[in-house]
């Protein structure tokens, strides 16, 4: 039988059509082989598998029926499956050696069908000719669609993940919280390419430092699902039949399981976990510590996650855990800041009868750091009490110190009873100098200059006279038992650390049940409101009838800042007045003259008697004879004697002259110098305050019955020379 070359490829065709499933099988195993990477996964696998199949069939019947290369119809899903290997991350190469493979095989098994049909060379050689022009021809135009195909999907699936990525870097590390972070990159991934998400952190001692090496123990500080909602699914390892882990629950990872191994050796990997499941693990990992690890999982999306997925999740877990080290770092900076305010704000208010007292502090938003507001309660003689509340300029913890400076230069110039104009004076001494201190470091997160403002007042509850001097700060708001708050105009004073320009102060009546508030700028200044706004919202809320003065805090509180946090630092001091009236305290005016000692012995006694403190007796008399004595030989009349009975007997002696007496040890043969001494011993406190004119000496005697002279250790007397 003569064949042309045309009629010999259709011959050969069609006797090879009965064994594609054969031929198709020879294609496979060599595919198989040869590029493996087209079997690691099943569904790519059996996409390879109908690939080869149908275009075997499509060849076979193109040739079969002598139709031209370029009218034989390549498989309908041919762009469709070239485009899932781009999304799969598999190369391009790959699918173009599998067709160049598979052309081989098919023209082998052609040629060898020739020869059977005719031993004439001619015919043979031609058909031979004209099979590698079409199969070339066909796996060109095929290879052509494909690659293009892929190409599309390929710069498709870029833009999308830079888009994702780009997204990412929006979304995730909005705030410097960690649990909302790690929250935000879960529900990041479920939107693009995750059914499910899980993010464990390394547990630590103090939560916000550094995991130690070789630590597996994690906490579940987020997790999100697209099928959250449905109670069989709420926890994505139910899934996958694993055990659950609910929100912030501490768990351990077996040795050697996936996440073990992720988060010792810090690399990604990818897991198939059944037909239609897949689960990505990346390590977060910043500035070289792993942090935790994050797990992605897949079972509705279509098609298990491959390379490309793998680097985007890596992508986005990265930008992540520099949010979370971030978050870590400023957790542990402004809990370490809050700690040092903390510390040096007063723990507890002292134990006094002049006022009672609530007071609050709020520290502000998060971004902004702890700031230097504070407040304080210092007792002084005479049964006076100073209330003190103050601002530092700035955030964070250098502002937090000079708070404690500041703090600590005020409760030694009270100390000494300074008035308050004069101690804010000496005070903006200390600023000036701190500023001074600051400029000459080269530290430039110290350096610059320090600001503050203060608000100094001394309440006295036997005259229930309030004395108040301020640099800078704020007005205080007083109301009275009537129920009218208003606002103290006092005198204007610079900011401490100017310098230079005077403090005045200004003295106010205050009746028994007033209520003084002291606050910083943090309370009244707002976001939705301007100062006079602020004032007025005040003024209602210390108007509103309460139970007590932490309630009327809470109040103040929650009718000027917002629900969350506060945009300042806050601190708010409240403080109702008291007195102490006749009943509590005896004056006596003392006459210039020795003998009047005597009479004001008996006259101390005999209130002792009236107040029932006769225990107190001798060591009371002592004291005033001292004293009085003191201020007859060196001091200046007028002169006047004082007893205040409160939790403490305190003796008082004013006179008019300024020499300030010392304590010192006498000699052997010295004939004074022992009766301040003397009292020192006798009482628990004594000191020197300064006025206007004049000046008072002071002591606090402990009531109750004293144990003296019980042995020589109880006054030391065997120390104090000349006593015997």
């Amino acid at each position: 039988m003569d064949f042309t070359a045309d009629s010999l490829l259709s011959r050969a065709a069609h006797e090879l059509s009965p064994r594609a499933d054969e031929l198709i099988h020879d294609v496979e195993q060599c595919l198989r082989h040869e590029v493996p990477e087209l079997w690691d996964e099943p569904d790519i696998a059996q996409m390879t598998r109908e690939n080869v199949a149908e275009h075997v069939v499509a060849l076979l019947f193109g040739i079969e029926h002598d139709i031209e290369p370029r009218r034989i119809d390549p498989p309908a899903a041919d762009a469709e499956r070239a485009r899932r290997l781009a999304q799969r991350g598999k190369p391009v190469t790959a699918m173009l050696r599998a067709f160049r493979l598979a052309q081989g095989l098919v023209l082998d098994r052609l040629l060898e069908e020739l020869p059977r049909l005719t031993s004439d060379a001619e015919p043979i050689n031609a058909a031979t000719r004209k099979l590698i022009a079409l199969a070339t021809e066909y796996m060109d135009r095929i290879s052509e669609t494909g690659v293009l195909a892929f190409q599309d999907e390929r710069d498709r699936r870029v833009q999308w993940r830079l888009s994702v990525v780009n997204e990412a870097s929006v979304r995730v590390g909005t705030t410097l919280d960690i649990a909302r972070t790690a929250q935000e990159l879960a529900d990041l991934a479920t939107e693009h390419f995750a059914d499910a998400v899980t993010v464990d952190l390394l547990e630590t001692p103090s939560g916000d430092e550094p995991p130690a090496k070789g630590t597996l123990v994690v906490r579940r500080v987020a997790q999100q699902s697209v099928t959250d909602g449905y109670p069989e699914t709420t926890n994505p390892e139910a899934i996958y039949g694993e055990s659950s882990v609910a929100p912030q629950q501490v768990h351990r990872y077996p040795d050697g399981s996936p996440p073990a191994r992720a988060l010792v050796t810090g690399r990604p990997s990818r897991h198939h976990l059944g037909p239609s499941a897949s689960m990505l693990l990346v390590p977060l990992c910043a500035r070289g510590t792993t942090l935790g690890v994050a797990q992605f999982f897949r079972h509705h999306k279509p098609g298990a996650y491959g390379d490309e997925e793998l680097l985007l999740a890596q992508e986005i877990a990265a930008r992540a855990a520099v949010a979370i080290d971030n978050a870590r770092r400023y957790t542990h900076a402004r809990a370490t800041a809050l700690a040092l305010q903390r510390s040096l704000l007063p723990r507890g208010t002292p134990v006094q009868s002049a006022v009672e007292v609530a007071c609050r502090y709020l520290p502000a938003a998060a971004q902004l750091g702890v700031g230097g507001d504070w407040y304080d309660v210092i007792p002084l003689s005479g049964a006076r009490v100073a209330l003190v509340v103050g601002d530092v300029v700035g955030h964070g913890i250098h502002a937090a110190a000079t708070m404690g400076r500041l703090r600590t230069a005020v409760r030694t110039l009270a100390d000494i009873d300074l008035p308050p104009d004069e101690l804010l004076t000496h005070l903006d001494d200390v600023v000036i100098r701190l500023s001074a201190e600051v400029s000459a470091q080269t530290d430039t997160e110290s350096a610059g200059d320090i600001g503050a403002t203060c608000l100094y007042t001394v309440y006295d509850p036997v005259a229930g006279r309030c004395t108040l001097a301020r640099a800078g700060h704020v007005l205080p708001v007083v109301m009275t038992r009537d129920g009218i708050a208003d606002i103290l105009e006092l005198p204007a004073g610079p900011p401490l650390g100017l310098g230079g320009l005077p403090f005045e102060a200004a003295e106010i009546d205050l009746p028994e049940g007033s209520l003084l508030a002291l606050y910083t700028d943090g309370l009244i200044e707002a976001c939705d409101h301007d100062i006079e706004a602020g004032l007025t919202l005040l003024r209602q809320a210390l108007a509103q009838p309460v139970p007590s003065l932490e309630a009327a805090c809470d109040t103040v509180l929650e009718a000027l800042l917002p629900a969350d946090r506060p945009h300042d630092d806050v601190a708010l001091l409240l403080a109702r007045t008291h007195t102490l009236g006749d009943r509590q305290v005896a004056t006596w005016d003392v006459g210039a003259d020795p003998a009047e000692v005597a009479r004001a012995r008996a006259s101390v006694s005999q209130q002792l008697t009236t107040w029932g403190l006769e225990e107190l007796d001798f060591t009371t008399e002592l004291v005033v004879s001292e004293l009085v004595t003191n201020a007859i030989r060196y001091g200046r009349p007028p002169i006047q004697l004082r007893l205040i009975h409160d939790r403490t007997l305190m003796c008082e002696v004013a006179d008019a002259g300024s020499t300030t007496p010392h304590l010192r040890r006498a000699r052997v043969f010295d004939e004074g110098g022992r009766g301040l001494f003397l009292v020192a011993q006798l009482t628990e406190h004594w000191g020197t305050r300064h006025a206007r004119r004049g000046k008072t000496v002071w002591a606090e005697c402990a009531l109750g019955a004293p144990e003296l002279f019980s042995d020589a250790a109880a006054l030391e007397v065997e120390g104090i020379p000349g006593v015997v």
